[in-house]
């Protein structure tokens, strides 16, 4: 984290995007569950009001009270055609008959044949409303048509029965493709998230074998040296070897669990150092740090614990690559239902004697990190030269 010839600058987010994503996504369900439960009582009134112009449309000016009364009940019972679409069949029958509710009749069986499908019930209401419009009413008249008009009146009566249990069995039809279709699609996103778990554990084999046959390899090499050079006479030299060593058989164990985590291929990480740790973390980084933690809650969610250490540990570790000699203040405080890690340097006095690699992955991955958490990562050079790191995370993952 130099503050000369490096600037790097991620944002990820602000601490209130995850919320407001989440407000979104609330918003919408409840606008799909008012629709859900409108749409229904929409379609339900407007097929009660056809069916009233029906009634109203073709109704005699001297027909009989009880005729009109029926004719009302039928496309009244239009209501309850979603709960229990037979009984409703069965109460548009008298008005059917004996008045002129054919359309309330034709609705409540395409509804029956859109629930039931081919059940005896669809069946049962089929022959009563072709019943319906095959006897006239009043019986006396039904009995003085000729042959001709009650063949007429037969085939009309297929149609007008005929009609509600097509339309009826092709909505029943399209909703069961429909679901089928939702079925296939999910066995097919199970079969891609699979494929995609062998992929990665795959991959996931070939990094763990990269990491122990190399990086292990070198690490062990360094920590074999450090342990030559503890012979030597002079204690300065001891002291740097043995520092050398003490960090080679830490990130050595740190990368035995590394390769572990990757063999397993299991989602969590096992567990990982947090705040808890930061005091033994500062001692060790040698570096001038101060720290401070303030109003820290006492349980913190583990993730952002690991979260918090490993801000801490990049920031220091930029530190001593890119600002050799200077002053760093840590400061871990929680505020707002969040945890705020501040890592500030001051300018360095002289400038790195070797250039060290650097490919700005570190950072990147803190970001990332803050990104899955729904927090915010943010980096920028002070107006004294030196370098910020500040990281919110929220405390209720």
């Amino acid at each position: 984290m130099s503050t000369e010839g490096l600037s790097i600058g991620i944002s990820v987010g602000g601490p209130g995007a995850g919320a407001a994503d989440r407000a979104h996504r609330g918003s919408r369900r409840a606008a799909l569950a008012r629709r859900a439960v409108w749409a229904p009582l929409a379609i339900d009134a407007t097929a009660i009001l056809i069916a009233v112009l029906d009634v109203w449309l073709v109704i005699p000016e001297k027909a009989p009270p009880y005729s009109i009364y029926l004719s009302g009940l039928a496309c009244l019972a239009l209501a309850g055609r979603r709960w229990m679409p037979f009984g409703v069949v069965l109460l548009t029958v008298p008005g059917f008959l004996t008045g002129w509710s054919q359309l309330a009749a034709m609705i409540a069986l395409g509804m029956l044949a859109t629930r039931k499908q081919t059940h005896w019930q669809v069946w049962v209401g089929a022959a009563l409303v072709w019943m319906c419009r095959f006897v006239q009413w009043p019986l006396s008249d039904f009995a003085q048509l000729s042959w001709r008009e009650h063949v007429l009146d037969g085939i009309y009566g297929v149609l007008v029965a005929g009609m509600p249990i097509a339309i009826g069995l092709l909505i029943g039809a399209r909703a069961q493709l429909s679901q089928k279709l939702g079925e296939l699609a999910a066995s097919r996103d199970r079969e891609r998230k699979l494929t995609a778990d062998a992929v990665r554990a795959e991959e996931r084999a070939r990094l763990a074998r990269e990491m122990h046959d190399v990086v292990s390899h070198d690490i062990t090499l360094i920590a074999m040296q450090a342990g030559v050079l503890t012979a030597q006479e002079s204690p300065s030299a001891r002291q740097t070897a043995e520092v050398i060593r003490q960090l080679s058989t830490r990130t050595l164990e740190e990368l035995r669990s590394l390769v572990g985590v990757l063999r397993s291929g299991l989602v969590d990480e096992g567990p990982q150092p947090g705040i808890a740790e930061l005091g033994r973390l500062v001692h060790n980084s040698a570096v001038a740090v101060r720290l401070t933690m303030d109003e820290v809650p006492e349980e913190v969610p583990p993730k952002v614990s690991a979260a918090a250490y490993r801000t801490v540990q990049e920031a220091l570790t930029n530190v001593r690559k890119h600002a050799p000699g200077a002053t760093a203040t840590v400061l871990v405080r929680g505020e707002d239902g969040a945890l705020r890690v501040e890592v500030c340097n001051e300018r360095p006095p002289y400038e790195a004697v070797a250039e060290l690699p650097s490919g700005g992955y570190g950072l990147t991955g803190l970001a990332e990190r803050a990104r899955l958490l729904g927090g915010s990562l943010e980096t920028c050079s002070t107006e004294d030269g030196g370098f910020r790191v500040l990281a919110r995370y929220p405390l209720e993952v």
